[in-house]
């Protein structure tokens, strides 16, 4: 049972939404267009389920390798960091769960053909070169686009691909708020961490923009998440897509926490985001679905 624990710590549960949120939009543009498939649907959310657990264990091993997980970290403890599991073993769980989503692209690819390989192998990629590899992405900065494209565009248009053959626009629009807000965890944890990764080297956007400037990006990112589904309201001629408003007055208070906090007080913000996620994302699916806008603005 210590194992378990250890291995659940390692996957970082708080980060799983981030993966949920967007196939469950991603179906919903599916169903809207009516090309709702249950099996696409089921293997494109292990697949971003599994794809999110590589690019944890990634970052576990290689943030300790490179000198990014200190012992006086301000975030929740790291497996490797903490000693609780090798660096080879977690290099070993990293290849075993990048084989399990491979096999999850395999059915996809033979379901929608060549694009999907094209997508899954870039989405591996991405979750191993964050912090690994020769030019790590999240140590130059580039860590908050690739959050923006992959748990946003690509994750919500890929879904709604799988199923229907095809990105309808209204994908496309669906996927903004949802990557914004898989950025704003991103945010905060590089905010809380930027000093330690400054003085490892890590040039996250954070360190780059410095304090106030990463405040100011989630207020950004947060800000756009209500926008977009507000302006589709008024695009597709239905007020129901407006319904992830009602978790507005939750990203308000987060937002205004994210200003008056620094250090590991901001720890209990990233879940809170992660939820903040999941609930606007179900929300917006929901709308999607019920709203039957289809794949064209009115």
């Amino acid at each position: 049972m210590k194992a378990v624990r250890v291995w659940l710590m390692a996957a970082r549960p708080a980060t799983l939404p981030a993966a949920v949120a967007p196939v469950a939009v991603g179906v919903a543009c599916a169903h809207a267009v009516g090309g709702f498939r249950a099996g696409p649907a089921a293997a494109a959310l292990v697949g971003a389920l599994l794809l999110q657990i590589a690019a944890n264990f990634a970052n576990d091993v290689f943030d300790f390798e490179k000198g990014a997980d200190r012992a006086d970290r301000l975030g929740p403890p790291r497996a490797v960091q903490s000693g609780l599991v090798s660096p080879a073993a977690m290099r070993r769980a990293l290849l075993v769960t990048i084989a399990a989503a491979l096999a999850i692209g395999v059915y996809l690819a033979a379901v929608a053909g060549w694009p999907v390989v094209a997508l899954g192998l870039a989405s591996i990629a991405a979750a191993v070169a964050y912090t690994g590899g020769p030019f790590p992405l999240g140590y130059h900065g580039l860590g908050d686009l690739m959050v923006m494209l992959f748990f946003g565009f690509a994750a919500v248009c890929g879904t709604t691909f799988v199923q229907v053959g095809a990105v309808p626009p209204l994908a496309i629009f669906a996927a903004i708020p949802v990557g914004a807000l898989a950025t704003a965890i991103l945010v905060v944890n590089n905010l809380r961490d930027r000093l330690g990764d400054a003085a490892a080297g890590k040039r996250t956007l954070a360190v780059r923009l410095g304090a106030g400037g990463a405040r100011g990006e989630y207020a950004l990112l947060v800000a756009l998440a209500y926008a977009v589904p507000v302006a589709c309201a008024a695009l597709y001629r239905d007020p129901i897509l407006a319904a992830p408003l009602l978790t507005l007055p939750w990203g308000a208070r987060l937002s205004a926490a994210i200003r008056r906090r620094d250090g590991a007080a901001l720890n209990p913000c990233l879940p809170a985001t992660a939820r903040l996620l999941l609930a606007h994302s179900l929300l917006w699916a929901l709308a999607i679905a019920l709203a039957g806008a289809g794949g064209t603005p009115a």
